[in-house]
């Protein structure tokens, strides 16, 4: 077996590494009194690998032998462990599946292509014996892009990238690199900080995702308002598809017809498997920091963050909670000293913002990071302080924004923990003009809210925004509710539905970052039309006619009946 790790087959991250909240003691508190649950409840005895009814594989022994000679026998892998892990990704809906041994359909077979030769021959192969092929990266995504489909009975190849890893080339004078696509987060970033560069990108799922797997899912980072999303930072690639590669070099810009390059851009395998990106890099900043505010309100805070994308400031990062998510972060503080929650906002600046007026119930609080040299960063910083001041915030220094660093890949383990104690908690978001975040917001907690009492739990949901742009911004919504294993997906369902319903109705788009999937794929005619869809329909028929490149993501609905 290929020396590639994976996340563990049942949650999310490694073997031995997993969230706690005995240091943080106002967690527990909080968490019982929004969604009725203490954490201190045992967990569910956690299924097993032997649990599971794992079907045998369906592959012929030709197509296994042609599979074998191409990436030898060790890489080609069909033991019961493998398999599973690359039978989903790892959203809620996936994690429930898998514990409750819901398995329709898991892949006969994965394989481990050495370069783009291999991987092409496998596309070939896969395509002369009539079979489907699924490209696999860090097996990150919680869109639905990673299942094959449930009534599928042709053979099944998991095609894993996690042997090509490597930085290939720097482009010194452009800022332009060659990766190749299996490169997860970190790996790339080693690679390019040792050559004095960085590529910027940094989603939640930075540690367990590939550039890949970025590109194909449209992904953006926690730093994108200086850098831009994976389509700005993506100049070219190369892609296997039947037969041949498609070939983008890295351009700065073209005008050569309908952009083939966007056309790759959130394709979720339906088109071929990338197995190399050209990226555009930077140089590591002199100077970084991430700076803590707080908001009077929600709305405060985002009349500032507008008034900042639209000022000659250039932050790296902004982002403002509303007021449940600002108490949830201050219910993660631990007891230890040094940088700590507890140190953002003390008892005695709370009384002074009493004072001066403010509910201390609906504070907010918000991030913002710099980057560049010391004097630019000190012109950024004094500017935004300027316009937060003219929104009624306040400065809270570089404390918070410390501890947003340490935590911001974590979020994950927190719902995996909250899933083994009978509860549900997931993600949404979306991108709205700035002129309809705040109804947005509204109408979709209000969404939320109505939600949870159709189906009779104490929910919550929280909120905040990030990623601003010049015409708008995201709003990323977490949700969570205690199911105790009564119909856990079918009610899951009934809260997922209304939130994406609810981005739809206020003129936003079904995902900012997260693909679309299945589980998007039946908002996807609203959001871009009929025609859109069309369109797109038009594009995965001309190229794979036979489906056999990731069926059903994207454009098809998925069964309705999924609980």
């Amino acid at each position: 077996m290929p020396a590639v790790q994976h996340m563990k087959w049942y949650g999310w991250g490694v073997e031995g590494v997993s969230f706690h909240h005995e240091d943080k003691p106002a967690l527990r508190p909080f968490v019982q009194e929004i969604i009725d649950l203490d954490l201190a409840t045992p967990p569910k005895p956690r299924t097993q690998l032997s649990d599971l009814d794992i079907p045998a594989p369906r592959i012929s022994p030709e197509l296994h032998a042609a599979l074998v000679a191409v990436v030898g026998v060790d890489n080609a892998v069909d033991e019961d462990e493998d398999r599973i892990v690359h039978t989903y990704g790892k959203s809620i809906r996936d994690l429930m599946r898998l514990r409750g041994n819901d398995l329709p359909r898991v892949p006969d077979v994965v394989v481990y292509p050495a370069d783009e030769d291999e991987v092409q021959q496998v596309v070939d192969a896969a395509i002369a014996a009539d079979a489907v092929l699924i490209p696999f990266g860090g097996g990150s995504n919680i869109a639905g892009s990673l299942q094959a489909p449930e009534d599928e009975t042709r053979p099944v190849i998991s095609l894993d990238l996690g042997r090509l890893t490597k930085l290939l080339d720097v482009d010194e004078e452009a800022g332009l690199a060659r990766i190749q696509a299996g490169a997860l987060g970190p790996d790339l970033e080693a690679q390019l900080n040792a050559r004095g560069w960085t590529l910027g990108h940094f989603p939640d799922s930075f540690t367990h995702s590939t550039l890949g797997g970025w590109v194909a899912t449209r992904s953006s980072g926690m730093q994108s308002d200086k850098y831009g999303d994976i389509a700005d930072i993506t100049r070219g690639l190369r892609m296997v598809m039947p037969g041949r590669v498609l070939v983008l070099r890295g351009l700065p810009s073209t005008s050569t017809g309908p952009s083939v390059r966007e056309m790759v851009l959130g394709s979720e395998g339906r088109l071929g498997v990338i197995t190399e990106v050209t990226v555009q890099v930077h140089r590591i900043p002199e100077e970084r920091v991430i700076l803590g505010y707080l908001f009077p309100s929600f709305e405060a805070g985002v009349a500032a963050m507008q008034e900042i994308s639209t000022s000659d400031a250039s932050p790296s990062v902004t982002r403002v909670s509303d007021a449940g998510e600002t108490r949830f972060s201050f219910s993660t503080r631990k007891k230890s000293k040094g940088v700590s929650v507890s140190g953002l906002v003390s008892k005695g600046l709370f009384k002074v913002l009493e004072r001066r007026g403010w509910d201390l119930d609906a504070v907010c609080l918000s991030f913002v990071g710099y980057e560049g040299g010391p004097d630019h960063v000190r012109r950024q910083k004094a500017i935004v302080k300027k316009i937060i001041g003219q929104h009624g915030g306040i400065l809270l220094g570089k404390g918070p924004g410390e501890l947003y660093d340490q935590k911001k890949f974590d979020t994950p383990y927190i719902r995996d923990f909250l899933l083994d104690r009978g509860a549900a908690a997931d993600v949404s978001e979306t991108a709205a003009p700035w002129s309809q975040l705040v109804p947005m917001y509204e109408n979709v907690t209000a969404a939320a809210r109505k939600a949870f009492a159709q189906i009779g739990v104490q929910g919550w949901v929280m909120c905040h925004l990030s990623h601003s742009y010049h015409s708008g911004a995201c709003l990323y919504f977490t949700f969570a509710f205690r199911h105790d294993d009564q119909e856990p997906l079918a009610r899951y369902d009934v809260v997922k539905s209304a939130i994406q319903q609810a981005f739809i109705d206020t003129h936003g788009t079904l995902s900012h970052h997260h693909g679309v999937g299945t589980e998007h794929a039946p908002w996807l005619e609203q959001d871009i039309s009929p025609a859109g869809v069309q369109i797109m329909e038009g594009l995965f028929a001309g190229v794979d006619p036979g489906r056999n490149l990731n069926p059903g993501k994207i454009t098809v609905t998925p069964p309705t009946s999924r609980a």
